[in-house]
């Protein structure tokens, strides 16, 4: 009727013009909708903070990575005069927490020579895959541990013996005998390669456990005997760090054994062991005698570089019946030429006096190309070169 009111009351040909009502939400409504907003937002956080992909968002990019070059091959040229480990930073760059440089000392020298080696997560060994097997290994003489396999006696078959280089051992019992052992390789694969393939098998070759296991299968490929290093505490530890899973004087026996056996899953195939630096565990018999215990009971030999005049080492082999031989000093404490051919001359020397010598070197270019030279006179001064197993069984015999 309202409606009938107004169109009577309405101008001819004119149309009432009715003012539209606003809908309003009541005050519920508004809180209803920030309440769903809200949910909204939430829901959106939480996907990006929880969601799998730790880069989202973020710009990134994927790159190509190279294997490693192969040991022996030829990486770019670096400039006339560079060191090896410029050449080697030229080739890659090094990423944080990639590599890890280490302080080798050589032997009784004190003489520190720095080098990187890989970090490859080292650090958590109990998660590192366990090293490719190498070829010609005994696979009777490996007993698996929880880093991967490590020597062990079998059938009364040794380590020792099955991995000890081919010498003349009768002739070698009649005449005057030089061991030459050259530590520290692995670290670098250009003075490991030149170690391998320019000095004649006779000579030992001991590799640290944070090398390449390739370099040491291509070393037993050139017939090279193989000693395994095991990295112990020096004196000024850790500000002279021997490297991950370095054996120490304040952990307890089960600790260092545990350490150990990382160590001797590393790669396969050698005759013995020796430290690597250690001047402060060498000369602790509490911390040294499960060492040489069980490397005895696993049938493998020991050498001692010399560097601690006070070491423990020789007495606790001697209990074990082990296999055994302390160098008797280090050709290139002083690394240049007149120097080390005065060392050898002294080798020598000492070979013709007491029946067997020991002398350790580093794989300096210099200490190389000595060696070599010497060796090649060697027959005619009525002196036998041999490898440290043969040193080291002559030795006991004597």
């Amino acid at each position: 009727m309202a409606e009938a009111a107004d169109d009577l009351s309405t101008p001819l040909g004119q149309k009432t013009v009715r003012q539209k009502r606003r809908f309003r939400l009541p005050f519920t409504g508004i809180q209803a909708l920030a309440v769903l907003l809200g949910l909204f937002l939430v829901v959106f956080i939480g996907f990006a903070v929880f969601n799998d992909n730790p880069l989202g968002g973020e710009p990134n990019a994927r790159i190509a990575i190279r294997p490693a070059t192969p040991a022996g091959e030829k990486v770019a040229a670096a400039p006339s005069g560079a060191s090896e480990s410029a050449t080697k930073s030229a080739a890659r760059p090094a990423a944080p927490g990639d590599q890890k440089t280490v302080t080798i000392i050589d032997g009784s020298s004190g003489a520190h020579h720095d080098v990187l080696i890989s970090g490859d997560a080292t650090d958590k060994a109990d998660t590192d895959a366990a090293p490719v097997m190498m070829t010609g290994i005994d696979q009777r003489l490996l007993e698996k541990s929880r880093y991967g396999m490590i020597p062990v006696v079998a059938d009364g078959l040794k380590p020792f013996t099955a991995y000890a280089a081919e010498a003349d051992r009768a002739k070698a019992a009649k005449m005057p005998v030089v061991a030459i052992v050259v530590g520290g390789l692995g670290v670098g694969a250009a003075k490991t390669t030149d170690a391998i393939m320019k000095l004649p098998a006779a000579v030992t070759l001991a590799f640290t456990p944070y090398g390449s296991d390739k370099l040491a299968e291509r070393a037993r490929a050139q017939r090279h005997e193989v000693l395994l290093q095991i990295p112990m505490e020096p004196f000024d530890y850790p500000d002279n760090d021997p490297g991950p899973q370095t054996l120490l004087t304040t952990l307890g026996a089960e600790q260092n054994l545990d350490r150990l056996y990382w160590h001797l899953s590393r790669f396969q195939g050698y005759a013995g062991i020796a430290n690597f630096m250690g001047a402060r565990f060498v000369v602790t018999d509490a911390v040294m005698q499960p060492i040489i215990r069980e490397a005895s009971k696993r049938g493998l030999g020991y050498l001692d570089d010399g560097s601690a005049p006070r070491s423990v080492a020789a007495s606790l082999a001697a209990g074990q019946a082990m296999p055994f031989a302390k160098a008797d000093f280090s050709i290139d404490a002083v690394p240049t030429a007149v120097e080390i051919d005065r060392a050898l001359a002294k080798l020598e020397s000492l070979a013709k006096e007491r029946g067997t010598a020991v002398g350790i070197a580093s794989a300096l270019p210099i200490s190389i190309e000595r060696i070599g030279v010497w060796i090649k006179t060697l027959e005619s001064h009525g002196i036998m070169l041999v490898p440290l197993t043969t040193a080291m069984l002559k030795s006991k015999s004597g």
